[in-house]
């Protein structure tokens, strides 16, 4: 039963699907160099039969990076997952927890949680199917099954097929009356449950996740678990993954501009290769939220990156009047 360093799931972020993509994990590794980083969701019958290059594309630089992994049949989740290995991916992670109607009309994702032995089959064939860990996302329990015995009971099976790292989403999923975005925000959060799944099983590596929005939030979450996994926070507010990764693991703060322009021979690169630069400025629209120049800063990439012959310009262009309005805010404090 295959393991992961400890040191790596501590800080991680979450698949999320139409954001996590190869670009937003550059720019992710850029920020938090220690963070473990998550793909979107693919199905095992696209990794199989899929365009591989595209769907399972991977910057060197974003290691560790995991494969996360939709489906219900474990034969062809094997396979998939024994294409991800070759393909590079330090772990195969299986999805528990997506609650879409679509997810739902092909049996996987967060219904899978009432049929634990499937899961069992279905990560024990992934184990044996390739050489990095199988994890497993999950959430709780789905609609009103608030169950703990039966929550465990759904842990200890998998555990027994061969999976040692759990990502719990710390509420339940909603199956019916629920949007996927009503179904991260609207069931309660119940971070004891993490919790005391670690105590209960400390041989377990458990990494909680869900609604985790500040470094004092996340870090609140090690003393109970091994690790804090943050979604949308990281997403819309990047540099709070930089902040976390020097608090936790040292280093010197860089600031926002510092970061974005270490992202430069990057994206010059993808630019060669005939990717459009908005694909890749849509990532970094939230380095600056919160902070004098933000909304500039977006409203500047949001409205150029579009445009034929968009580069780099852009992004110094969006610098600069940013940091102009950092620098009137100093000259009226002095």
């Amino acid at each position: 039963m295959r393991t992961i360093d400890q040191n790596q799931i501590r800080l991680s972020t979450a698949p999320m699907m139409d954001w996590t993509d190869s670009h937003c994990r550059v720019f992710h590794r850029l920020l938090a160099p220690h963070a473990r980083l998550y793909t979107e969701m693919v199905h095992a019958n696209a990794v199989i039969h899929g365009d591989r290059p595209r769907l399972l594309a991977m910057d060197p630089i974003e290691h560790p990076v995991a494969l996360q992994l939709g489906g219900s049949e474990p034969e062809l989740l094997a396979q998939a997952a024994k294409i991800g290995a070759e393909w590079g991916f330090d772990e195969v992670n299986l999805n528990c927890g997506c609650p879409s109607d679509r997810v739902q009309a092909g049996r996987f994702g967060a219904c899978l949680m009432r049929e634990p032995r499937l899961v069992a089959d279905s990560v024990a064939a992934m184990v044996e199917s390739c050489d990095v860990p199988v994890t497993v996302k999950c959430r709780l329990g789905v609609d009103d099954d608030h169950d703990w015995d039966h929550f465990l009971s759904f842990i200890d099976t998998v555990a027994d097929a061969g999976c040692r790292m759990f990502v719990i989403h710390a509420r339940n999923a909603w199956l019916k009356g629920l949007s996927p975005k009503e179904n991260r925000e609207v069931p309660p959060l119940r971070y004891d449950w993490a919790y005391q799944l670690k105590r209960e099983r400390p041989q377990l590596q458990i990494v909680v996740n869900g609604g985790i929005a500040s470094q004092a939030e996340a870090t609140a979450h090690l003393q109970h678990t091994d690790g804090a996994m943050l979604g949308r926070a990281a997403y819309h507010d990047p540099y709070l993954l930089h902040q976390l990764d020097v608090a936790w693991f040292g280093g010197e703060v860089r600031s926002r501009a510092e970061l974005l322009r270490s992202m430069r021979p990057y994206i010059e690169d993808q630019l060669a290769r005939g990717v459009y630069l908005k694909h890749i400025t849509r990532h970094l629209l939230g380095l600056f939220a919160g902070e004098r120049g933000g909304r500039a800063f977006r409203q500047v990439l949001s409205e150029g990156a579009h445009k034929p012959g968009a580069d780099w310009s852009l992004i110094e262009q969006a610098l600069a009047l940013t940091e102009s309005f950092a620098a009137a805010e100093q000259a009226g404090a002095a």
